[in-house]
C-alpha cells in the first residue's frame, strides 16, 4: 500500500478496517454500519472485475488499470495498493470530504504492511479482523466461489504473511462468530468517540458553563 502524507481532514473519525482476503471484514462492516449512526463508508477503487451482485459505486468503482494510473499521477489516493495482483485505492476527496464534515468513515483496506497503516492521518483509527484459522479461512474462501483456483491459491499463500501484520493495529477482532465480532466493532467506534481528545472542546464548553452558573448563583446570594 502507499499511502499519501497528508494533514488532518478535520474533526470526524476515520476507521481503518484490515483482514486477511476472506477474514470477514466486509460483512462486519455492513453489519456495523447497520448498527452505528453517522458512520459513513468509503466505497475503494479497483481495476478488478466485478463479482456476481456487485454493482459499481456500491461495493466498488471499477476502473480501468488505465483510469487507476491517472488517478495515482492526479494525487487522487489518500492510500493505493497491488493486491493479489489487482489494484485497489481510497479517493482522498470523499474521505477528507467526510471527515471535515464531521462525520466519522470507515475505510476497508488489504493487508500491505504495518509502514503503510501507520503512514495514514495519526489520529486514524486500525482495527485487524483476524479469521480464527487458516482452515477457516480456506472455507470462507472456497465457500464464497468468487475466485479462480489459481486466484484462491494466492489468497491463501499470502494469508500467512498478512496476519503476521497484526501488531502494526490498535485493535483486534478474532472473527470467529460474526455477531460478537461486529459488536466488538461498534464498540470500539463509541468508544473512540467518547475519547477526550475527540471532544475536549465541547467537554471544555460545558465545565465552563457550569463554573459561569455557579459563579452567577454566588452573587445572587450575597
Amino acid at each position: 500500500m502507499n499511502a499519501t502524507s497528508q494533514a488532518n481532514c478535520g474533526r470526524g473519525i476515520l476507521f481503518v478496517v484490515s483482514s486477511p482476503s476472506g477474514g470477514g471484514k466486509g460483512t462486519l462492516i455492513e453489519r456495523v454500519l447497520n448498527k452505528v449512526p453517522n458512520l459513513s463508508y468509503s466505497v475503494s477503487f479497483t481495476t478488478r472485475a466485478p463479482r456476481n451482485g456487485e454493482i459499481d459505486g456500491r461495493e466498488y468503482f471499477f476502473v480501468t488499470t488505465e483510469k487507476f494510473e491517472q488517478m495515482i499521477a492526479a494525487n487522487e489516493f489518500l492510500e493505493w495498493a497491488h493486491v493479489h495482483s489487482k489494484l485497489y485505492g481510497t479517493a482522498r476527496q470523499q474521505v477528507c470530504q467526510e471527515i471535515s464534515e464531521g462525520r466519522d468513515i470507515i475505510l476497508e483496506v488489504d493487508v500491505q504492511g504495518a509502514a503503510s497503516i501507520r503512514a495514514l492521518p495519526a489520529d486514524a483509527v486500525s482495527i485487524f479482523i483476524l479469521p480464527p484459522s487458516f482452515e477457516i479461512l480456506r472455507q470462507r474462501l472456497q465457500s464464497r466461489g468468487t475466485d479462480s483456483p489459481e486466484e484462491l491459491e494466492l489468497r491463501l499463500r499470502n494469508a500467512p504473511t498478512e496476519v503476521n501484520h497484526y501488531a502494526a493495529f490498535q485493535y483486534v477482532i478474532f472473527n470467529d462468530d460474526a455477531d460478537r465480532a461486529a459488536q466488538q466493532m461498534a464498540a470500539i467506534v463509541h468508544a473512540e468517540r467518547a475519547r477526550l481528545s475527540r471532544q475536549e472542546s465541547q467537554v471544555k464548553q460545558v465545565v465552563e458553563a457550569f463554573t459561569v452558573k455557579q459563579l452567577g448563583n454566588s452573587i445572587s446570594n450575597l
